[in-house]
């Protein structure tokens, strides 16, 4: 099993750093070609496509024409797409009253509509692929509830249910869809992304935070040759802070 992703293509979005990053490499690790996605950090994209031996691939989730024109690329590159990591997302946390409508939109559009845009535009490649495999990263509060944080907590909250709703859908093309859902990880997070209430009361059995690539793991083992009878599931990795 040691490269059982050989001769696999890989579409990772919002993989520049942290658990996309460590998504990307592990997949690269397991034989798969990968796409990398960012939004806009070209730097860091072009720095784990270095690492990865992939393709550094620039386009906004929320946009349909750069996912389709993202899938395109990907299709030129390497003839096909066999795995889509939907990761992208905005993690913030801040005062209920200070999160506008365009916010609103801005957060659960890079989350929840990021991913069905990106699921739509690889599906034809994801059907030819026979094994075609989906996983969407989700949020443990989501599932718990946390203050400061709805719009994150409803986007991924309706990721969950994308992904059973796409498992009965795609079931029939060989397509699994899946959800990884990672508790408090050991990330660098961005000025607005701060440590969320429910991260700080919710410690986890283990004693201890997560890594990247404990989360990369479980998305290798579902996009892989030994989850194929695994769909419409969602996955907790989270030490013990949730039990499902």
């Amino acid at each position: 099993m040691a490269r059982e992703l050989e001769g696999r293509v890989a579409l990772v979005t919002g993989a520049g750093r942290n658990i996309g990053r460590a998504i990307a490499l592990a997949l690269a690790e397991a034989g798969a070609s990968v796409v990398v996605n960012a939004r806009a950090s070209r730097g860091e994209i072009d720095a784990v496509a270095a690492e990865t031996g992939g393709l550094a691939a620039l386009a906004d989730v929320t946009d349909e024409r750069a996912v389709e024109r993202m899938v395109a690329q990907a299709l030129e590159r390497f003839g096909r797409i066999d795995v889509l990591v939907n990761n992208a997302a905005i993690r913030a946390v801040e005062p209920i009253e200070g999160i506008t409508a365009a916010r609103w939109r801005e957060v659960t559009g890079v989350i929840l509509d990021g991913a069905w845009l990106c699921s739509h535009a690889c599906l034809g490649a994801l059907k030819k692929s026979g094994s075609g495999a989906i996983v969407n990263i989700g949020g443990m509060s989501a599932h718990s509830g946390a203050a400061g944080r709805p719009h994150v907590v409803a986007a991924k909250a309706g990721l969950a249910g994308l992904t059973r709703a796409l498992a009965h859908d795609l079931a029939p093309h060989g397509i699994t869809v899946n959800c990884v859902v990672p508790g408090t990880i050991d990330t660098v997070r961005g000025a607005s992304a701060g440590t969320s209430a429910h991260q700080g009361r919710r410690e986890s059995a283990l004693g201890r935070r997560g890594t990247p690539e404990e989360v990369a793991a479980a998305v290798r083992f579902l996009a892989g040759p030994g989850a194929r009878y695994v769909t419409g599931q969602t996955l907790h990795v989270n030490g013990g802070a949730y039990a499902a």
